[in-house]
């Protein structure tokens, strides 16, 4: 029988302080779920949020918290998000939507990336996670 997943979440004092996210996320053992970047696009395939980074922030969190349904896990299972957003300076909306979703007590690697442009104009944001399952 496989062991069971070990997950272990660190600050290291030699590092910058982390606010909402953890500089080291260790895994050992578990499967791996990787959740393709997510748009603001909801299961009709309609865009949401024109011109709304808070809109599509949520549209894209419920989009990566449906395929973790769909893998058997849940955000408390996310170790890393990458965000890329068009403009950095709005990220702190990104961030209290994030903070609704994720496991604020031991919170994912994160990284942000300000891109000229994503996908299509209409999109603000897109992200993507990695969640450890057992």
């Amino acid at each position: 029988m496989p062991d069971k997943k070990q997950v272990s979440f660190t600050n290291p004092a030699s590092m910058p302080p982390a606010n909402g996210y953890t500089q080291v996320v260790e895994v050992r053992n578990g499967r791996t779920i990787y959740v393709s970047g997510q748009i603001a696009v909801n299961q009709y395939g309609e865009k949401v949020g024109q011109g709304d980074l808070s809109a599509q922030t949520r549209q894209v969190f419920e989009n990566i918290k449906s395929a973790l349904e769909a893998s058997k896990v849940t955000f408390d299972d996310v170790v890393k998000l990458t965000f890329f957003v068009t403009d950095i300076s709005q990220m702190q909306v990104v961030r209290d939507i994030r903070d609704m979703y994720v496991n604020t007590n031991n919170p994912p690697a994160s990284s942000a990336v300000e891109v000229s442009k994503l996908v299509h104009d209409h999109f603000l944001i897109e992200i993507e996670a990695i969640a450890v399952g057992e």
